[in-house]
């Protein structure tokens, strides 16, 4: 009972500064709008600037800041699970690194930059890092947070390095800094829509996952003597997991820490259940990120800065308290 109604106010604190958080974003930025063109642009609209640059420029980068926050939170609770391990998340773990790497391959031919083909070598990218991150440990939920983190930081580092040289070779500097910097300014409807089939797709799955990672998170030995098979677990959620940070990487590029943040806050307020941590994460990464996202845009407005620079802030302490932690048990 006192699991249920903490799950229940933790939601509606989640929705109430999800709608705080897309007030703000719709009204902030170069221009500032007030409340009535806010109202007109979403219920009444007309062809007019006021009502184009809300509909069809800050409406889609808040839905989709929201959307990308949910599903990396989501990706670091399931990671975190199946692993065991308290610092598992795809930016970590090189995941994301290498889906920005396949995108930097991608910008060697202008004409090969599409909305399709960024999404397509996003996957592939992040299929191959994530299956090396697998494949160089035996059994990952027996893997000490050491070296676990010495393969992420491997695979990030190497994945990165190629990216550098490749924006270099190819005059890039500039596409490659913002993939790593990470961000929202070029984001469409047609990456909302993208977005929200993966949301769709990825939630429902993730819920039906979510009983066997908890039977999963009691041990293998538990898993195996309950007739469950750990090593299936962890593939198919790495299967989920892969496509998510993908369809991520390919609309904001490379945002570090959420998937690291959020569950493990959540779960200090309620307890390490995935059917009731997915649906929480999704909300809390999506408000972390669209405050992110305003902070981004306002502090050196009309310049944007990297929304990664504000993930990253929040992260690393957070990270080195739990490698901290880890070490002192």
């Amino acid at each position: 009972m006192k699991q249920n109604k903490r799950f229940w106010i933790c939601i509606l604190i989640s929705i109430f500064l999800l709608i705080t958080g897309t007030y703000l974003a719709l009204k902030s930025g170069a221009k500032t709008m007030n409340q009535e063109t806010i109202w007109n642009a979403l219920f009444h609209y007309e062809d007019v600037l006021d009502h184009q640059l809300i509909r069809d420029v800050r409406l889609p980068r808040v839905i989709a800041t929201i959307l990308v926050g949910g599903l990396l939170g989501i990706c670091g609770a399931m990671m975190q699970a199946v692993t065991r391990n308290p610092i598992a998340e795809p930016s970590i773990l090189g995941i994301s690194q290498g889906a920005t790497l396949a995108i930097s391959l991608l910008y060697i031919h202008a004409a090969w930059v599409t909305t399709n083909n960024i999404v397509i070598a996003s996957f592939i990218g992040a299929l191959l890092s994530g299956l090396l991150v697998m494949f160089t440990m035996k059994n990952p939920s027996r893997t000490s947070m050491g070296k676990l983190l010495l393969a992420g930081t491997a695979l990030s580092t190497f994945f990165l390095s190629l990216s550098t040289v490749i924006s270099l070779l190819t005059n890039n500097s500039q596409m490659f800094a913002f993939l790593v910097g990470g961000g929202f300014r070029n984001t469409g409807w047609h990456h909302v829509i993208q977005l929200m089939i993966a949301t769709t797709i990825g939630m429902i799955c993730a819920m039906l996952l979510s009983t066997k990672i908890n039977v999963l998170s009691l041990g293998d030995d538990v898993c195996i003597s309950l007739g469950e098979k750990p090593s299936h677990i962890r593939f198919f959620t790495l299967l989920l997991i892969i496509p998510i940070s993908a369809i991520c990487v390919a609309v904001a590029k490379n945002i570090s820490f959420v998937g690291l943040i959020i569950p493990q806050v959540i779960s200090r307020i309620i307890k390490k259940d995935m059917r009731f941590l997915l649906p929480l994460s999704f909300l809390a990464g999506g408000v972390l990120l669209v405050f992110a996202d305003i902070l981004a845009r306002m502090l050196l407005s009309p310049y944007e800065t990297p929304i990664g620079i504000f993930t990253s802030l929040m992260g690393i302490p957070f990270f080195l308290y739990l490698v901290r932690k880890e070490r002192s048990q």
